[in-house]
């Protein structure tokens, strides 16, 4: 089996996409990242998605994107908004992708893996810049430049599987490969005990995937939400 890292939330589409890279018969090494986002209730349901569906290994890097702020996600000063905005929104974390795909490549040189996972998506998402295709294709050019394995010869990618699906079509697929997405916490504002709140963009697009899928929505909500 070869291996690949997986980078994985905790949430809906990245436990989609270990048990994609699963499916295709990689040795999953899922590596979730302590950024210092408010809803740290991911990285419990990180621990708990890698075990279940049979990672190799889990783990967990620090890394002190909150010290710089700039997002509703890092800053307790920053409200996350309850209902679409224009533009992208402030739940949006400056460079968070570039950054985590970053250490995911540093990961694999280590591991020897030519393959790096995440649950990027441009059509039911928030509109963030860094989870469009053209981003992910800029990134692998410049994994097989940058690194001493793609400079050996070997072809570094980047796997996007998700990227052209709908939630609905996520989901759906998630569901035919056994993965329990009453394990995940997408939420943005999730209790500790992983409660979602119902009201943030995040859980907007996952209940309306649920509902266009024709799935029950196993989601945990805080009382009186959801």
């Amino acid at each position: 089996m070869k291996p690949a890292v997986i980078l994985l939330s905790g949430g809906l589409d990245s436990a989609t996409v270990l048990a994609i890279a699963r499916e295709a018969g990689y040795a999953c090494h899922t590596l979730s990242l302590d950024y210092g986002q408010r809803h740290t209730a991911e990285l419990a349901a990180a621990t708990r998605v890698s075990r279940s569906l049979g990672a190799v290994e889990h783990r967990v890097l620090r890394l002190g994107l909150g010290d710089i702020g700039g997002s509703a996600l890092t800053d307790d000063s920053i409200a996350v908004p309850e209902s679409p905005t224009a533009g992208i929104p402030v739940t949006y974390v400056p460079a968070r992708n570039t950054v985590m795909l970053a250490l995911a490549l540093a990961w694999a040189e280590v591991l020897g893996a030519c393959d790096i996972f995440i649950g990027v998506n441009a059509v039911d998402y928030s509109g963030y810049p860094d989870c469009r295709p053209e981003f992910i294709e800029a990134f692998e050019r410049m994994a097989n430049l940058a690194t001493r394995a793609g400079v050996e010869g070997a072809q570094l990618h980047i796997h996007a599987p998700l990227q052209h699906l709908s939630k609905a079509e996520i989901i759906r697929r998630g569901v035919e490969l056994g993965v329990d997405y009453a394990q995940t916490v997408s939420c943005y504002q999730a209790t500790p005990e992983g409660l979602a709140c119902g009201r943030c963009d995040s859980c907007r697009l996952r209940r309306e995937g649920f509902l266009a899928a024709g799935i029950p929505d196993p989601t945990r909500y805080a009382h009186g939400t959801g």
